[in-house]
């Protein structure tokens, strides 16, 4: 007698047409959160860039440069800011930075 392959009971289960799409789609949703997680981890890693190769300092938007007057200007400008800083912390604390260097000696001995 003849015996159907499919439908001995050691056959292995057969997948449904839509059990098969729906496998596949869930495997392609698991695929795409992969490669967002790997991109989230590793930023470094599939970036491309287009950039040419342009003077940064040069261009019309760039901001201008600061002469050499104008660096020791401001250099002045922040000394004198430090150090009246120091005196205004020096003013309203006193007690802080006080060294004393005197002895105690009796008047008396």
């Amino acid at each position: 007698t003849a015996r159907c392959y499919f439908d001995r009971p050691s056959a292995p289960q057969q997948e449904t047409v839509e059990d098969a799409e729906y496998r596949q789609a869930v495997l392609a949703d698991a695929t795409s959160l992969k490669k967002l997680a790997v991109d989230y981890l590793h930023p470094e890693v599939g970036v491309v860039s287009f950039a040419t190769a342009r003077c940064y300092f040069d261009r019309p938007s760039a901001p201008q440069q600061e002469t050499v007057e104008d660096a020791e200007y401001r250099q002045a400008v922040l000394a004198d800011a430090t150090s009246l800083k120091k005196l205004a912390v020096d003013y309203l604390h006193p007690e802080v930075g006080v060294v004393s260097f005197a002895t105690a000696r009796c008047y008396f001995d």
